[in-house]
């Protein structure tokens, strides 16, 4: 289990971006976070994945518990690739082509079965057709696909991926969740930052609402169709109408 308990985050000693921040991604469960822009969604994100340290809070994963601030002298195993990240700028390396970018996290891993399992991947994302491009000769919608493959071949435990449907179409976008549906069989933990309100209503598991640095509402899908904050229920109406 990948828990957040009570977090705080800032820069420099500033104004906090992330106010006493609770929330758990279980494995074999799609946990989705919802907000306007600006709500530090991504910095929460990057704390989960130990990329930033919080001023204040604890994270545990599985039988690792942190606790913030971290003593000087605490030493810890980096979790990856236990906990993997998807974010929305991909970071692929331009001169390796699409499936080289995939292959490069397994270089050193002694593994007969990762040939098998990165076809599976890209008959899965639709690759075929692009995937020894180098990636400035790739659409975003393909760099996209691309870079969560690279997750995927590592098969974390916990996946945590920031808007990337940002740039895919309606039929990619639907194949795409499709295919992260499937992993909860697999007992992976999914956390996703997205936009996509319907995903929401239909897949998740757990569903949080984070607002100026807080979780405002949190609880099953249901939340989004009767929502018990007023902060939530203004969310709702101006996505509902600038959709």
């Amino acid at each position: 289990m990948l828990d957040i308990r009570h977090l705080s985050f800032s820069y420099d000693q500033k104004a906090p971006l992330l106010k006493d921040i609770s929330l758990t991604v279980s494995p074999g469960e799609l946990t989705v976070l919802i907000g306007p822009s600006g709500a530090g969604k991504t910095t929460l994100l990057r704390c989960m994945a130990l990329l930033e340290n919080p001023q204040q809070g604890e994270i545990c994963i599985d039988d690792e518990r942190l606790v913030y601030p971290l003593e000087s002298q605490k030493t810890f195993t980096p979790p990856w690739p236990k906990v993997t990240v998807v974010f929305q700028q991909l970071f692929l390396w331009p001169h390796l082509t699409l499936r080289e970018n995939i292959l490069l996290p397994t270089k050193h891993r002694k593994d007969p079965t990762i040939p098998d399992k990165l076809e599976a991947l890209i008959h899965a994302f639709d690759m075929q057709g692009f995937i020894d491009k180098y990636p400035n000769e790739a659409s975003l919608g393909q760099r996209q696909r691309v870079a969560l493959a690279r997750a995927l071949i590592l098969e974390p435990h916990y996946l945590l991926l920031d808007e990337i449907t940002s740039s895919l179409d309606v039929e990619q976008i639907a194949k795409l969740l499709s295919y992260l549906k499937s992993l909860r069989g697999q007992n992976i933990g999914i956390f996703i930052i997205t936009h996509l309100l319907s995903f929401a209503r239909h897949t998740a598991d757990r569903v949080f609402f984070m607002a100026d640095g807080r979780i405002e509402e949190s609880g099953t899908a249901s939340i989004l169709r009767a929502p018990q904050t007023e902060r939530l229920a203004q969310f709702l109406s101006v996505v509902a109408t600038v959709s």
